[in-house]
C-alpha cells in the first residue's frame, strides 16, 4: 500500500516504480481523507491520518499489509505499525523523519519558497525540493517528470489549498509534540531510503530512524535528494522486491 507525499495525489507516484512493484506484488494507491479525489477534510494530525489508513485497511478485507511511505507517507505508516501493529507485516519509509526530530516542521515554508524559485528559474517545483542541483539529477527529474506526464486521461484530483493546510499544520505538530520512542515497539523488518542530499528532510533523519527502530536497514542513494526513489526507481525497485520477498 503506497502512501504519498506532503501536497501529492495519486498521480504524483512514479509509474516507473508502480509498475515495478506490481510485477510481484499486488499495489494499492490511496488518497487519504480530503486528499486529490477522496472526500471529507483532511485532518489537522499526523495521528487521524493513521487512524484513516487502518479504517481503508479494514474497509478492504486486509489482515495486514506492506507499507511504502514516502516523506508525510512515511509518518503515517510509523504510527499505524505503532497503534496498529498486526496490520503491518513490512515498512519501506522513503524520505521521511521520526516524531520530534528536525526535518520538516517547515515543510510549508520550503514548499513556498521552492514555488518562488522555480517560477523565477522557470522550473517545476520538484527540481528543487525533490533533486539535488547537479546536471545528472536535474536531468533525472525531467525524466521523472515526463513519466508523471505519460497518462492524460481519468487523472487525479489535485490537491486544494485547504488539504494542504492541514497537511502543514500536521507535519508541524509531528515534530516538536511527539516523541520517537515508540519505534522501538515497531518489531516489523524496516527498509528505510533517502538521498544524500535531502532538502525537505534532511538525510539524517533516515539515520535517526534506523537508531531507533530495532530491525531496520538502511540505503542512502547517491546525488540524489528528496525523490531519491524516483531517481533511482530501478535500485529502488530491485531492493524493495528483495526486500517485501525476504
Amino acid at each position: 500500500m503506497l502512501l504519498h507525499h506532503f501536497t501529492a495525489a495519486l498521480d504524483d507516484w512514479d509509474p516507473a516504480v508502480v509498475d515495478g512493484l506490481a510485477e510481484r506484488h499486488r499495489v494499492v494507491l490511496v488518497d487519504l481523507r480530503g486528499v486529490g479525489g477522496s472526500g471529507g477534510t483532511t485532518p489537522g494530525t499526523v495521528e487521524v491520518m493513521a487512524e484513516d489508513l487502518a479504517a481503508f485497511v479494514r474497509a478492504l478485507g486486509f489482515d495486514e499489509v506492506d507499507l511504502l511511505g514516502v516523506s508525510m507517507g512515511g509518518m503515517i505508516a510509523q504510527v499505524l505499525a505503532q497503534r496498529e501493529p498486526a496490520l503491518v507485516r513490512r515498512m519501506i519509509l522513503a524520505g521521511t523523519s521520526p516524531a520530534g526530530d528536525e526535518g520538516p516542521a517547515n515543510a510549508l515554508a520550503l514548499l513556498q519558497n521552492a514555488l518562488q524559485r522555480s517560477a523565477a528559474e522557470g522550473k517545476h517545483p520538484k527540481h528543487v525540493l525533490f533533486f539535488s542541483p547537479t546536471a545528472t539529477s536535474q536531468h533525472a527529474d525531467d525524466a521523472f517528470l515526463a513519466r508523471l506526464s505519460e497518462r492524460t486521461q481519468d487523472r487525479d484530483v489535485e490537491v486544494s489549498d485547504e488539504t494542504v493546510g492541514a497537511q502543514a499544520t500536521a507535519l508541524a505538530n509531528w515534530e516538536p509534540r511527539s516523541s520517537p520512542e515508540g519505534l522501538a515497539s515497531v518489531r516489523q523488518p524496516v527498509l528505510v531510503v533517502n538521498g544524500d542530499n535531502d532538502v525537505m528532510t534532511p538525510t539524517i533523519s533516515s539515520f535517526n530512524l534506523v537508531r531507533y527502530l530495532p530491525n531496520a536497514q538502511l540505503s542512502i542513494y547517491p546525488d540524489a535528494g528528496h525523490g531519491a526513489l524516483f531517481q533511482h526507481h530501478e535500485l529502488f525497485v530491485e531492493q524493495a522486491l528483495e526486500f517485501l520477498n525476504a
